[in-house]
């Protein structure tokens, strides 16, 4: 177990090392994210939202698990999967990548 901060720098710091770890595990995420879209037929598809609504679920009773607040796990995924989604719908419209399409 770590020692409580014992100042505001400190629990600062401790953030922001925290908030590292979040950009490399979303980064994770975006990964499959995108892989996961080139499975995906249509829009429909990429909204999934039964899929959502499960991940969010989950995501609260993981977070009553480890002492998050289930309200601000959900608040935060939903904004998660919000980004993520929108940002699948753009590549989606957009298509293949050049180097992916055929001659």
């Amino acid at each position: 177990m770590t020692t409580q901060p014992s100042s505001l720098a400190e629990v600062r710091a401790r953030i922001d090392d925290i908030d590292g770890e979040l950009v490399r595990l979303l980064a994770d995420r975006q990964a499959l994210v995108r892989r996961a879209a080139a499975f995906k037929t249509d829009e429909q598809a990429v909204r999934a939202p039964g899929r959502a609504e499960r991940v969010v679920a989950a995501a609260r009773e993981r977070a009553a698990h480890a002492g998050l607040s289930p309200e601000v796990a959900e608040a935060v995924w939903r904004a998660m999967i919000g980004a993520f989604i929108a940002l699948e719908l753009a590549e989606h419209r957009a298509g293949p990548p050049a180097a992916d399409r055929q001659p």
